[in-house]
C-alpha cells in the first residue's frame, strides 16, 4: 500500500512538473481537454502522435540500450505512431524501419490505467500473440501524451518517459 501511494505521489509530481514545462500554447489547456491516466479512454488516442522527447526519471541516460526489442530509447525520437479506433497501429521510426502493433488501454487495478501494444507481424493475429509492452499513461489531452515504461532499478521503479505531440 505504501508503495502504491508513494508510485502515485511521483507519477502526479512528473505530471506536474511537464505540465509546468510545456511551452506557452499548452499551458491554457483546461480541465475538458485533459485527461487523468484513471479516466482516460480509447478514443483519446486515435490518430497520428509524433514521438518528441524521451527523458528518465531515477535512471541514467545511458541505462537501458534497447526498448520494446528494437532500439535504443533515443532512436524512437522522432517516430510517428499511428492508432486507429479498431485498436490497429503503426509506428515508424525516423531511419525509415515500421512496425505494426496492435493496441489497447488496459485497465488493470493496483496497476492503474495503461496504454499497451502488441507487436504483429505478416500473419499473426493479435488474440494469438502473449507479449507485449504496457506503458503508464503520465497525461493525455488532444494535442499532447505523455507514457512512462517501469523499469526495476534494485528495489525501486525508474521510468523511461515518452512525450508525444499529436499531428
Amino acid at each position: 500500500m505504501k508503495k502504491i501511494f508513494h508510485t502515485t505521489v511521483a507519477l502526479l509530481a512528473l505530471s506536474l512538473a511537464f505540465t509546468a514545462c510545456s511551452s506557452s500554447k499548452n499551458t491554457s489547456s483546461s480541465p475538458s481537454t485533459e485527461t487523468s491516466a484513471a479516466s482516460v479512454s480509447r478514443g483519446k488516442f486515435v490518430g497520428t502522435w509524433q514521438l518528441t522527447n524521451v527523458s528518465y526519471d531515477g535512471l541514467v541516460e545511458n541505462a537501458v540500450q534497447n526498448v520494446f526489442d528494437q532500439a535504443a530509447p533515443r532512436d524512437f525520437i522522432g517516430s510517428t505512431w499511428k492508432f486507429t479506433n479498431s485498436g490497429n497501429g503503426i509506428y515508424t521510426l525516423s531511419n525509415g524501419q515500421s512496425q505494426t502493433i496492435f493496441w489497447s488501454v488496459y485497465n488493470g487495478g493496483s496497476t492503474g490505467t495503461q496504454f499497451q501494444f502488441k507487436k504483429l507481424y505478416e500473419g499473426d493475429k493479435a488474440k494469438n500473440v502473449q507479449e507485449g509492452y504496457r506503458l503508464n499513461i503520465g497525461s493525455i489531452s488532444g494535442t499532447g501524451m505523455t507514457l512512462m515504461s517501469p523499469i526495476a532499478v534494485g528495489s525501486g521503479t525508474g521510468y523511461i518517459i515518452y512525450t508525444f505531440v499529436k499531428s
